[in-house]
């Protein structure tokens, strides 16, 4: 068994439906990403109490994913053009057709997938004394797909 798992190497990018409902088939790179907030699954708690039980009873309700996540990114001239490009196609998107995010993890034949909006304008980046310059986009989760065959990214420039 192996102690662990770095986080070097993992890659984010984004996908547009071809065909409403349906997984991309190509992906886009997103370079110089700095951070990939977890998506956290927690159910809801359906109070099953009846008039006899001494001490409350719960039942499993709906699943929460918490509604967003944020994806830090090294914030330069490249990667706002990536991004604004991200909030453009997105804007685009019609006949009920959605943009997919992907998480590729090396050495998984799987990556993580999540039907997400983008911001709808480049947030400002946290500012500090000589710190690297990281802008904080939050996706908004429309569906959490969780684990699924990866899909190669299609590098696109070099950031």
């Amino acid at each position: 068994m192996i102690a662990g798992i770095s986080t070097l190497g993992i890659t984010f990018g984004y996908g547009v439906e071809t065909t409403a409902g349906q997984k991309p088939a190509k992906f886009t790179k997103l370079n110089r990403i700095n951070s990939i907030g977890g998506i956290t699954i927690e159910n809801e708690q359906i109070d099953a109490s009846a008039v006899e039980d001494a001490v409350k009873r719960y039942i499993r309700g709906a699943a929460d994913t918490g509604g967003s996540f944020p994806v830090g990114v090294n914030f330069t001239s490249e990667t706002k053009e990536e991004w604004k490009k991200v909030i453009e196609e997105y804007a685009k998107l019609t006949g009920g057709k959605r943009m997919w995010f992907q998480t590729i993890i090396p050495g998984f034949d799987e990556s993580f997938f999540v039907i997400a909006q983008p911001p709808t304008a480049l947030p400002q980046p946290e500012i500090g004394q000589n710190e690297l310059l990281v802008m904080e986009n939050n996706l908004t989760i429309e569906e959490f797909k969780g684990m699924d065959t990866k899909v190669d990214f299609e590098v696109v420039g070099g950031a």
